[in-house]
């Protein structure tokens, strides 16, 4: 049974249509990709699929459920969590900090028992925070866990928003552009990296411009060519579609 299935999905801004009759599925435990140049509609695809963009028409199901017109908080407590083509970090707190942002959706504490300081809040903070520290040493950051975000380097700032997504505990894992600006080493922890998250079970909802990365570790991949699925197929079938070829990957 498909994890993620979208049906028909279509998003106009004004005359432009940035998705257009967009359907496809994806399968639990993998590492599917969409590609296509740029404004192919990767990114809109994303904001439709955690409601920062309400679309023009279509459904979108996650585990059976329709999830098309449910607020982005709901969405991410029912398991979808991703990263973001721009870094989201907070440089004014340490790493460990950041990542527990990312724990607040599993937090019960309300307002007056924080406030309060009761029991049950200290305990519970003792717990995002451990899951705070599982995540970071997860994504290899065990040992900048107390160090200043603005310290950091571009890399591990990366590897820091993935940690704070996987805080989260979600079931699928939207990566937008992860290994932009990284060198060879730093894509190649990348690669590692994402195959983990795969291998705890963690379903990836990858949008990627490094070829290399993309036909290395997915199982499937989504071509988009204007808003509309140019292609589907495993890296093979990809490489050798023509039409793949002609609008993306150059003759």
């Amino acid at each position: 049974m498909a994890l993620l299935e979208v049906r028909e999905l279509e998003k106009h801004f004004g005359g432009l249509k940035a998705v257009s009759h967009l359907s496809f599925s994806v399968e639990e435990n993998m590492i599917f990709s969409i590609i296509g140049p740029n404004g192919a509609g990767k990114t809109t695809l994303f904001n439709l699929l955690t409601n920062i963009y309400s679309p023009t028409s279509g459904s979108i199901f996650f585990d059976s459920k329709e999830i098309t017109h449910l607020p982005p908080y709901r969405i991410a407590r029912l398991g979808i969590s991703r990263t973001f083509q721009n870094l989201q970090v907070f440089l004014n707190m340490n790493a460990l900090e950041n990542v527990m942002v990312g724990c607040h959706l599993r937090s019960k504490a309300g307002l007056i028992s924080s406030a309060l300081r009761l029991p049950s809040v200290i305990e519970e903070e003792k717990k995002v925070r451990q899951m705070a520290l599982e995540a970071l040493d997860f994504c290899g950051l065990a040992h900048v866990a107390h160090s200043p975000a603005s310290s950091l380097p571009y890399g591990i700032l990366k590897k820091l928003e993935i940690a704070r997504s996987l805080a989260a505990k979600p079931r699928l894992l939207l990566m937008d552009e992860p290994a932009a600006g990284l060198n060879d080493t730093e894509t190649a922890e990348l690669c590692q990296l994402i195959r983990q998250i795969r291998d705890s079970g963690i379903t990836v909802l990858l949008v990627e411009h490094n070829m290399s990365l993309v036909m290395e570790i997915s199982q499937q991949i989504l071509v988009l060519n204007y808003g509309q699925l140019l292609a589907q197929g495993t890296p093979e079938e990809v490489q050798k579609n023509q039409e793949v070829i002609a609008a993306y990957l150059g003759e």
